[in-house]
């Protein structure tokens, strides 16, 4: 998952030098912070409001570094930083046009949302740090991790853990054409005369282990050519045009000593080798041809095969991320110029997953069918390298095959994607055209596909005997490890029934005992702030790379009993729906009573530093099993609760929607400087079910 990279260093022989570098290089919960500054949201409850300041303390500590991120928490970050009023500005729809600070996180949005990439096929890439693995997926597992080839001329530029050993470029062959002396940019080669080609050094590998080809390169006069990767294998040694997959020529020029020219830009070509009948068995040649019809130069900063690391879930969270910008902002111009996108990257949902006909995400990219890549049977351990690769967050863990998960946010994104489709046929004002391509979609089908889903996964995804949803891989087989993270947002999303969600939450509660789960009653809060990740021991259900999950004690890892801050809120949000508003309350009291025990003794660091009994943390190259700051930007969402869960509060698209739903002891619930559409608002909500919605007071003028 996120950030989660790896628990420990020491843990995993294979993996000793990886280090978590995304907390390292994106800015940090900063400890001791300020109070929060007079124009960011109260809540107020009459009577109880010093835990109300403790929460919207606890708001401010994580929105004050918050903003878009990548893909994967498209979903959880537009929800928690779209709706605060902060700064000076004047509230409008034309976020565009704006420049003022009030509208500054609107703007970032925007952009960022706008510039997510979809590949040529419709995917939305991941858009991590690099490293040596797929290009458009997550940086990890590398090329070296599966066994397979590689050469990196020039570093990655990563660091952290990221790197890969550099090489020469000894042992290739140019024919038509000659190598240069490395740069500090890579390679150059020199296509002297037509149709050149390099062939790599002999090696062996096994295809299933190296599914992809990754080429980072630059090229100059390669207009018009069609360059194509050949390979040879231990029963085809000879090379043919029946092993020969083409791909489209770099763009990016180099001058003719080899430096890089300033204004290009590495392109990072992949090549589905996997998708060819013929890569298969051990492959032992690997040959390029770069179909020149002149003279041309080429420079490789590397080339090697690659794990399919790509996530599954990213075209979903793309579509429900807009989603939200739109209802918070009703961006008109944003939907007219991301409609197309957004519809793409559901026409790829369904045509890469076979949605349609499956009525679930069914990910059969390889690794990615669901299976473990560390098995144990009978006390032995057999490790199977290129299996159990992640698909979302949590990314050690084998989400893949029969996806539950992705199936989750699957039917989420569909309701999404309703909405808005609704929300155009219902504006015809908006101009938006209704010959765009991708086509419209029909929200009713959407919206009867999505309880097509529903009805199948949650029976294919329960299991009986535990009373909670699993996950299947392709061949079937149920894996359940007490994933509240799983369990806890199938009730959130309206995925689970009625009578399932009663017993979800009545074994996270601690209701209700689950045989053979290590965690069972009030332990699974053992550590306060919200549920374990996993109620089960799991020592046998990971991405092969991570093979030697007993030597991290229970709770010590944050996929395996340890937990993550930001999903208390679904926790939270689980509660009000199943046990009401005063368990949840209750429940969030507890919140705020660690939380203000944390801010006395100087913040999340020093406070589990001081007593290892607490928990061991997470993030920033620190190992540990709980995920509060740093990577986890996520911690964000908890006091959420406030707004969505016990005011009932929802943006749609011609206004609002309010449900309040207050505990007993509160009279009233107000959330103050609430920025939807053009308006900036202070919503109240009462115990009768009544609410309240007004103008804020303007700030003070600026000195």
């Amino acid at each position: 998952m996120s950030g989660y990279y790896f628990s420990t260093a020491r843990s995993s022989r294979l993996l000793a030098a990886i280090l978590c570098a995304f907390g390292a290089t994106l800015s940090l919960v900063a400890e001791g912070q300020a109070e929060p500054p007079a124009d960011f949201p109260r809540f107020v409850v009459p009577g109880d409001q010093p835990e109300m300041d403790t929460v919207r303390r606890l708001f401010w500590l994580h929105y004050a570094p918050a903003g878009p991120l990548i893909p994967l928490w498209d979903e959880w970050m537009p929800k928690s930083t779209l709706w605060p009023a902060v700064g000076q500005g004047t509230p409008t729809t034309s976020v565009a046009g704006t420049t003022d600070a009030l509208n500054e996180m609107r703007r970032r949005w925007r952009a960022a949302l706008s510039a997510r990439t979809l590949n040529a096929e419709g995917y939305l890439l991941t858009e991590q740090h690099d490293g040596p693995a797929h290009a458009e997926g997550w940086p990890f597992p590398f090329w070296m991790h599966a066994g397979g080839i590689g050469w990196h001329f020039a570093p990655i530029g990563v660091g952290a853990g990221y790197e890969a050993p550099t090489t020469t470029a000894e042992g290739w062959r140019v024919e038509h054409g000659t190598g240069a002396a490395l740069t500090p940019q890579g390679w150059p080669v020199m296509l002297e005369q037509p149709k050149a080609t390099i062939t790599a050094p002999p090696f062996s590998i096994a295809a299933a282990r190296s599914p992809w080809l990754r080429i980072s390169w630059w090229a100059a006069g390669l207009n018009g050519a069609a360059p194509y990767v050949e390979w040879t294998t231990e029963t085809a040694p000879e090379w043919s045009t029946d092993r020969r997959i083409a791909f489209a020529a770099a763009d990016g020029a180099f001058r003719s000593e080899g430096g890089v020219d300033a204004s290009s830009r590495e392109t990072r070509t992949m090549v589905a080798l996997y998708r060819h009948p013929e890569w298969k068995g051990t492959i032992t040649g690997l040959r390029i041809g770069f179909g020149n019809q002149g003279p041309a130069a080429v420079l490789f900063k590397s080339i090697h095969t690659a794990v399919d690391t790509r996530h599954n879930v990213n075209n979903l969270n793309f579509i429900r991320g807009a989603h939200d910008y739109f209802m918070w902002t009703r961006d008109v111009e944003f939907l007219k110029s991301q409609i197309e996108r957004i519809r793409a990257a559901m026409k790829f949902v369904e045509r890469e997953f076979q949605t349609r006909e499956r009525k679930c995400i069914y990910t059969t990219w390889p690794g990615h069918e669901g299976r473990s890549g560390v098995r144990v049977a009978d006390g032995a351990k057999t490790v199977v390298p290129g299996e159990g690769v992640g698909s979302n967050y949590w990314d050690l863990l084998p989400f893949g095959g029969e996806d539950a998960l992705a199936t989750v946010y699957y039917y989420d994104a569909l309701h999404d994607l309703a909405a808005l489709e609704e929300a155009i046929a219902q504006h015809p004002e908006w101009q938006i055209p209704s010959d765009a391509q991708p086509a419209a979609y029909d929200p009713a089908d959407l919206r009867r596909h999505a309880e097509e889903v529903k009805a199948y996964g949650s029976e294919r995804f329960w299991n009986a005997a535990t009373g909670r949803f699993g996950t299947r891989d392709l061949e079937g087989v149920l894996h359940d490890y007490g994933f509240t993270f799983l369990n806890n947002e199938a009730i959130y999303h309206g995925f689970a029934t009625a009578e399932q969600a009663k017993s979800i939450n009545a074994w996270i509660s601690g209701q209700r005992i689950v045989d053979g789960d290590t965690s069972t009653g009030p332990d699974i809060y053992r550590w306060r702030f919200g549920p374990r990740s996993t109620t089960r021991r799991n020592l046998d259900y990971y991405s092969w790379v991570w093979s030697n999950p007993e030597d991290i004690p229970w709770g010590s890892q944050v996929q395996d009993g340890g937990a993550v801050l930001g999903f208390s809120y679904h926790d939270l949000m689980v509660r009000l729906r199943t046990d009401g508003p005063d368990a949840t309350a209750a429940r969030l009291a507890e919140i705020a009573k660690w939380f203000e025990e944390v801010e006395a003794e100087g913040g999340y660091r020093p406070y589990y530093a001081k007593d290892s009994t607490r928990g061991t943390q997470q993030g920033g190259n620190v190992a540990g099993g709980l995920g509060l700051d740093h990577e986890f930007f996520e911690s964000i969402l908890v006091p959420q609760v406030m707004l969505y869960g016990f005011l009932g509060f929802e943006p749609t698209v011609d206004g609002c929607n309010v449900r309040p739903q207050l505990p007993q002891a509160w009279p009233e619930l107000t959330v103050t400087r609430v920025y939807l559409h053009d308006q900036i608002v202070d919503v109240t909500g009462r115990a009768d079910g009544t609410y309240e919605i007004k103008p804020s007071a303007p700030l003070p003028a600026a000195p």
